[in-house]
């Protein structure tokens, strides 16, 4: 039986194709979603918080700066030699953090999707420690999507309509029950645990972590906020003059987010209102301002633009930089980013323009792998898998540090380093103690940097989607489908892109790692919500080709 196309996004969980009813299904939500956008008002300037008017006399800790990109693919930037369309759109200024500071080698995302990931950033825990382990989702969108069909020999995903009982109240009807989805407030969040030292805490772009009354980043600990909630937005409107799109037609998520997705940001709760230009150079625009507005204070800023996610919109400036790529979304994308690089270099020329970059950290990654969905088979190489996928194309991202105070250019980490660590490398360089209540998962990264802790911060690294789990163990991992009674192990150590399954020769290793595995399990609590949907990622290949019969897949829980 051939498996039929299924994609993920950061709006939904599953999607596919089918025949004339699944169409009608989803014209009709897309209609129903599509009335009940909100009023979004005009652009207004936003007035950020004024810090002192002279810097404070001795010793100030570092200000932080945490980049987070959006589904950027770990070959879409140039610093390992590859680049989007073959290295034709250099990135220049994102390489430059790992060329002025550190580079990890093995460095690993919270998840494979938007959502968790970022949880993993921002509390320094697996999310299996307080439940968040799914991507927020209408429920009324992923019943649509998920509803199982069988045509051609062809299975699109399941949905779970019993497991419906066990969603929390409030989260299953209504435009906005999605954001009612959240991290629960007892989690400690970075911001927070930096306030306490004396930061100024901002937060731009995409949140994502719940909208409802205390989940939102202005009470989680973030002095100010400019962003958006849910996990995607417009750049720009669709018909913009500026603007050069590229639409996925075989994209039941993308078809959704073209006429459904607002160009609005809010600042501190306030009403939706629209942003002044392209939104990555617009978040920039205000990050510059927010910078020159603390020059005389520590900080902590958590830039976290929506590029490159879908929709996948370009400044025609961009596209039209880019003549010598001939595929059309290629093109798109990769002026995306080439824009995203730009903005990356304006927040880092703004750091010294204030003569604070010596004493600023500036921390960049990737919240997962590239999607699958886009189409685009090179994003991930030399990785196999994609964003919902445990395999390294959905996990293992660019991550740099630099700190041109403590940290040596050109410095390389090859051990494992995962998304955990931001929190214990971040508190420890402003001073602030961990939490005692609870296990943090992730260390303080500098002194292993710098040599003055020697060997691997971690010996066991662990993610889990619903039946779908895998356990790091040294250079040894294994993954577990549950639902296919499937399993792949791989020694990373000689086959670091996983293309030898050693499992059917090594039962002994296999049977220690489902162990160890085990007693992961058991330190973990039961997701907050249950999983919905349930539906196939093909490793090899993006979406929008035709499937053959024995095309390698996993089963994404969300």
């Amino acid at each position: 039986m051939r498996i039929g196309r299924w994609l993920l996004g950061g709006v939904a969980g599953l999607a596919a194709l089918a025949g004339v009813a699944w169409l009608n299904r989803e014209a009709i939500f897309i209609a129903i979603a599509h009335s009940q956008l909100p009023h979004v008002a005009p652009n207004h300037p936003v007035r950020w918080a004024e810090g002192p008017a002279q810097p404070p006399a001795g010793e100030r800790p570092p200000n932080i700066v945490l980049i987070l990109a959006d589904d950027l693919g770990y070959n879409d930037i140039t610093f390992n030699g590859g680049g989007v369309a073959g290295g034709l759109v250099p990135t220049p200024n994102i390489d430059s953090i790992g060329h002025d500071g550190v580079s990890f080698a093995a460095g690993y995302d919270g998840n494979a999707t938007c959502a968790p990931s970022r949880a993993a950033i921002m509390t320094g825990r697996n999310v299996t420690r307080f439940g968040f382990e799914f991507t927020p989702a209408p429920v009324a969108f992923e019943r649509m999507v998920g509803t199982q069909h069988e045509q051609d020999d062809i299975v699109l995903p399941r949905f779970f309509p019993d497991r419906l009982k066990a969603m929390p109240p409030g989260t299953t009807k209504g435009a906005a029950a999605v954001n009612n989805l959240a991290v629960p407030t007892s989690e400690i969040m970075i911001a927070k645990l930096l306030q306490g030292r004396g930061y100024h805490t901002i937060h731009f772009g995409k949140w994502h972590l719940g909208g409802s009354p205390g989940a939102r980043p202005e009470q989680r600990g973030f002095d100010e906020s400019l962003g958006f909630m849910a996990g995607a937005s417009m750049y720009l409107p669709e018909h913009d003059p500026g603007v050069v799109n590229a639409k996925q037609p075989w994209d039941p998520i993308d078809r959704f987010l073209w006429p459904n997705l607002p160009y609005a940001v809010q600042f501190n709760g306030s009403p939706m209102f629209a942003p002044a230009g392209y939104m990555t150079d617009y978040l920039t625009d205000e990050a510059v301002k927010a910078i020159h507005a603390n020059r005389n204070r520590p900080f902590f800023i958590y830039y976290a633009p929506n590029a490159i996610h879908t929709p996948l919109q370009a400044k025609k400036a961009d596209y039209d930089a880019l003549p010598q790529i001939g595929d059309h979304r290629l093109r798109v994308y990769g002026a995306m980013a080439r824009d995203l690089d730009r903005n990356v270099g304006r927040l880092l020329s703004a750091l010294k323009a204030e003569g604070l970059d010596k004493n600023t950290i500036v921390i960049f990654t990737s919240d997962n792998g590239g999607a699958n969905y886009i189409g685009l088979p090179e994003i991930n190489k030399p990785y196999r898998g994609w964003k919902a996928t445990f395999f390294e194309g959905g996990i293992h991202s660019p991550f740099f540090i630099r700190w041109p105070d403590k940290v040596k250019p050109g410095s390389r980490f090859a051990y494992p380093v995962a998304h955990v660590d931001i929190f214990a490398t971040a508190a420890a360089a402003a001073g602030a103690p961990l939490p005692a209540d609870r296990p943090i998962d992730g260390v303080d990264l500098i002194p292993y940097v710098t040599g003055q802790t020697a060997g691997r911060p971690h010996q066991t690294l662990y993610w889990r989607s619903g039946q779908y789990k895998v356990v790091l163990d040294g250079d040894w991992k294994l993954q577990v489908s549950e639902a296919q009674g499937k399993v792949w192990l791989y020694d990373l150590s000689s086959d670091p892109t996983e293309h030898h399954d050693l499992s059917p020769a090594r039962p002994d290793k296999v049977a220690a790692l489902k162990t160890l595995l085990a007693a992961q399990d058991a330190r973990r609590v039961k997701p907050i919500w249950p999983s919905l949907l349930q539906g196939p990622i093909f490793v090899d290949h993006p979406s929008g080709q035709p499937q053959k019969k024995g095309d390698e897949y996993i089963l994404w829980d969300n």
